[in-house]
């Protein structure tokens, strides 16, 4: 089991944890109360930084529930963040895009984040044939 320092920069937010063993993510809070107007950008402080071990990095995505309750996008779709970004000032945030105008209350859940291995080096072999049957379209359907 590993063991990651957590910085919390506000004691206003919940302590992270799992959600009664429905999922290995785990939610991110608003570290302050916003109002966000229809179109307008903002980068939300998540309350938390974090010394991930080296050869790991965290995957930041929004909520399910996220868009529906308050009507915002994270900019990015995916936030990572790796190991490098551990220090005293290095606070988490959400970059998110409002489509109406909104209220987020400091402490509520708006995105979530697993920690998750480095990629390992991989080397790319150029060929002539792949050795797979010809599917003949796009995704899992296989229809254009």
């Amino acid at each position: 089991m590993e063991r990651i320092k957590v910085k919390y920069f506000t004691d206003q937010i919940d302590k992270l944890a799992y959600i009664d063993g429905k999922s290995d993510w785990i939610d991110l809070r608003a570290a302050e109360s916003i109002d966000m107007k229809a179109g307008e950008y903002r980068l939300i402080p998540l309350g938390v930084g974090m010394e991930l071990p080296r050869g790991y990095e965290a995957h930041v995505v929004p909520r399910s529930s996220t868009f529906k309750n308050y009507g915002i996008i994270q900019t990015n779709h995916q936030g990572v963040i790796d190991s490098s970004y551990c220090g005293d000032s290095d606070q988490w945030f959400m970059p998110a895009y409002a489509l109406r105008d909104t209220h987020i209350e400091i402490n509520d859940r708006i995105c979530q984040f697993r920690i998750v291995e480095n990629q390992p080096t991989l080397v790319f072999e150029e060929v002539e044939t792949l050795a797979n049957q010809n599917r003949g379209g796009i995704g899992s359907t296989g229809k254009k």
